[in-house]
């Protein structure tokens, strides 16, 4: 389980979170959305040690973590799709999914079929430059990835931005299976309010660097939650 408490992040002298508080169980789908600028963005990169907090704590399974760049919080468990997907275009397709090893000890350096199950086209598309796949196909790359570090959390920044239809379906089914599989906390940060409301177990909604509403499914209508999620 993920732990954040009273997180706060500045830029520079601009302070963008202010006390965030959430929590992401494992085999569980925590949604945090908000319009554009509200600190969702933010927030992934301050638990995945892309920019530094500036307070507050972050726990995860009741481990307290300090401080730390991401290649180390990527060896305690931490996996993040980042928003853009920043998958290395002159790699392969093969070579991208091993850029995952490095956090892993020798014996499980190896792409669990597993991976592939879950995403057929990459084994299509193994020898392919990442560079030449479409912008859906690198984001399941993306994932793959993320996944080939067997994260104890997974955070996905706008994983349906500008991808097709039926790449966005594809995405929803393995974010379900991951559930499903319960072995890791699932933190979803998204625009698209459809997708996230099916997904999501729980609920976390931002309103300058502030949350402004948090809890499980049910415990507000659909209607209460767009509201406070949209312009």
């Amino acid at each position: 389980m993920l732990s954040v408490q009273d997180l706060t992040l500045h830029y520079g002298r601009s302070q963008i979170l202010n006390g965030i508080s959430l929590m992401a169980a494992r085999g569980e789908v925590t949604c945090v959305m908000g319009t554009d600028g509200v600190g969702k963005t933010s927030l992934i990169k301050a638990i995945c040690g892309t920019h530094a907090r500036s307070g507050g704590t972050v726990s995860l399974d009741d481990e307290v973590l300090p401080v730390l760049p991401p290649h180390l919080l990527a060896r305690r468990g931490i996996a993040c799709v980042p928003q853009g997907r920043e998958i290395f275009p002159l790699l392969t397709v093969k070579e991208n999914l091993e850029t995952g090893f490095g956090c892993l000890p020798a014996a499980d350096r190896r792409v669990p079929d597993e991976i592939f199950e879950l995403f057929p086209v990459l084994n299509e598309m193994k020898s392919r430059r990442g560079g030449d796949l479409s912008g859906g196909q690198q984001q399941q790359l993306a994932i793959a990835r993320a996944l080939i570090t067997r994260p104890k959390l997974l955070l996905l920044d706008e994983p349906t931005e500008g991808i097709q239809p039926n790449i966005i379906q594809q995405i929803g089914r393995v974010i379900s299976q991951l559930r499903e599989e319960g072995q890791m906390a699932i933190i979803l940060v998204e625009q698209y309010f459809e997708f996230a409301y099916e997904l999501a177990d729980k609920f976390v909604a931002l309103r300058r660097g502030e949350v402004i509403l948090s809890g499980r499914k049910g415990e507000f209508s659909k209607r209460d939650l767009l509201s406070k999620v949209s312009i």
